[in-house]
Formats: structure tokens, sequence, C-alpha cells
């Protein structure tokens, strides 16, 4: 029933349309939403257990925010969608919000998530563009994988309790970055696998985790304000061949626990070339096993070149050797490693460092 433009409805116009109206049945409440599963509100994702974790990880889209109340969250969490570098996706929670992945690992080959069951606690598989805030990471065989997926950036997360690595950059992730982050009890199973953060691979495992080239370049990552240890058994920062230009800064690094074994016995091993080390404060004190703060050496021709330290403080605890230690320099005449004056060591049986100091 149209009424003209210009006049107003006449009283028997308006009975007849309340009729029409009182004719149409009411619509039915809304079905009531199952318990803890993930309710759209805009770009905003609830979620408060685990099967509701899993499916909004994969339903997510660019811009939306998933919301973690506290609480236990276990299962296999996995994500293969990407934010944009305007709209990226955010993860977050507190840090009472705990991801365990308890299940048992498994697959052959190089890992993927149609052919493994990685335990992983957190797996970004050619996921760009992800932002995880204030979430822990634990009880899990490795904390937080990243492959394949760059610009992705963790901050005021805890990653703990984990068998082998807390978080690894790793399959040409590039862009990325940890910071005010606290990992620490690492290496629970494979002590000498315990590194705290590992960025790239090393050259034997570049057929797995190579792309293009066949080098896994996971450059440009950004380890600031963290907080590792006690008990990260293996190298707090592991620097792995043929990634560059990253930042290792403002990081505090309690060496208590290193294994010693696999060749983890300081706090960084630097192989890939350009990064800045800057502001760190590292201390170390028994039990554990302890060499040096960081050391560099060459696992491929040119790498582990033209790496800067300044502002450094490291304690060594009386065990350790030079706070600097940079070994096999001679293919590093065109770009070298350079420490700066700025540095300083407290209770070191050898000193500053093993190369010439920079004013």
């Amino acid at each position: 029933m149209s009424i003209p433009r210009g006049t107003l409805p006449t009283t028997a116009a308006v009975g007849a349309a309340a009729l029409f109206l009182s004719a149409i049945p009411a619509l039915a409440d809304p079905l009531p939403t199952p318990s803890g599963s993930p309710i759209r509100d805009g770009a905003r994702i609830p979620v408060s257990d685990g099967p509701a974790l899993e499916e909004a990880l994969a339903q997510a889209r660019p811009g939306d925010t998933i919301e973690l109340d506290g609480g236990t969250y276990t299962g296999a969490f996995v994500i293969t969608t990407a934010g944009t570098a305007d709209a990226p996706i955010t993860l977050t929670g507190p840090s009472d919000a705990v991801l365990v992945n308890d299940e048992t690992p498994s697959g052959s080959g190089c890992p993927t998530p149609e052919t493994h069951a990685g335990g992983y606690g957190l797996w970004f598989y050619e996921a760009d563009h992800w932002n995880v805030e204030g979430v822990t990471v634990a009880d899990s065989k490795k904390g937080i994988v990243i492959d394949r997926s760059d610009d992705v950036h963790l901050s005021g997360i805890e990653v703990r309790d984990i068998e082998d690595e807390g978080v690894h950059f790793r399959s040409s992730s590039s862009d990325g970055s940890i910071r005010d982050s606290r990992i620490r009890d690492t290496g629970l199973v494979q002590p000498g696998f315990g590194e705290g953060v590992y960025l790239g691979s090393a050259v034997s495992n570049w057929g797995c985790y190579g792309t293009d080239d066949g080098v896994d370049r996971s450059d440009r990552i950004e380890v600031t304000g963290n907080h590792f240890g006690p008990y990260v058994r293996g190298e707090h920062i592991d620097v792995k061949e043929g990634t560059s230009d990253g930042l290792i800064a403002d990081n505090t690094f309690d060496g208590q626990g290193i294994s010693g074994q696999n060749f983890a016995d300081s706090w960084v091993d630097v192989k890939g070339n350009g990064y800045l080390f800057e502001g760190n404060v590292g201390t170390f004190t028994a039990p554990g096993v302890f060499a040096h703060g960081y050391t560099s050496t060459q696992q491929v021709d040119g790498q582990g070149c033209g790496n800067v330290f300044r502002d450094n403080h490291s304690d060594l605890g009386g065990v350790g050797g030079f706070a600097i230690a940079l070994w096999s320099q001679s293919d590093c005449a065109d770009d070298p490693n350079v420490v700066y004056e700025s540095n300083t060591v407290d209770n070191a049986s050898r000193g500053l460092t093993n190369i010439d100091v920079t004013p």
C-alpha cells in the first residue's frame, strides 16, 4: 500500500496497515550460541576455549581481532590465513590465556600443516601480517613457529616449559619482531635445541626451509626488550647463516641453566650478517655451561660479517672468557664486525673481545 507524496495517511489507511502488519508472524528468537564458540562482532571475535580458538584462527579475516579470555586453551593452533599490511589480524589475551599443544608430533620430510602434526604451541604457515599480544604459550614441543610468514609481530607474551625452542622464525619469514616478552624453561627434552629465539635455519636444513634461491632468508627480525631465562637451555638467541639486517636490542639474558649441549654455551650465537646488538644486559650464574657472552663462527663463506656491538653490558660470572668472541674473521675483511668501546664487561676470564675495539 503506497501513499502519494505530500499527503498524510487517512485514519482508515493507518488502520489497514496495522491490520496487515499484525498478520505477519513474529520472528523466532535467534538460536542460542554454543558456549565458547566465536561470535563475530564486527572485527572482534571473543573466544573462551580451545575448539573455538581453532575455529576462530581458521575463519579469521584481515582486520579481525581474536580476543581470548583467561584460561587454558588446548589444541592444534595452526594459522594459514594472512592479514594485510593495512589490516593485520590480531590475537590478543591476558597472560593467563595459556595455549597448549599436547599432540604427538607426526609426519616425515619437510613439515607443512597438511602433512604434519607438529606439537607447536602456535604455528604460522604462509600467514603474513599477524600480531600476537599478551598470551602465554606453554607445555608444547615447540613454542611459536613462523614459517613462510612475513610481518608477524609478537609482543608482551610469555613462552615457557617447552621441549625444544621457544620462538622460531624460519622458511624466509622476514620483517617480524618479538618485543617486551619473556622466554624461560626451554629445551626440556632436547636441551641443545632449546634456543629462546631462533632466526633462520642451519645450512644443513636449507633443503627444507630455504626458499627461492635455496637459502632461509629470515631477514630484518627485531628482538627487543625481552627477558630470557633462566633455564633457556640452548642459546638465548641463535642467529643462523643466511639471515641479515636484524636488531637485537635492550634484552636481558639470564644465563643460568645453559646446557652446553650442541655447542649451546653462550647467550647469543650470530652466524648471519649485518645485525646490530645494542643495549643488551647479560649475566651468568651457576649451574650451567658458559664459554662466552656473544659468539660468531662462519658456517658459510662470507657469513658472520658486518655485525655491530655497542652499549652492551656483560657479567660473565667469573666463568666466561670473552664478552664478545668473534672467530673466523678472514672472510669479513670487506665487511668487518665492529665492537665499540662502549661495551662493558665484568668478571671475564679473558676480557671484552678477541678483536680490536673501535672507539
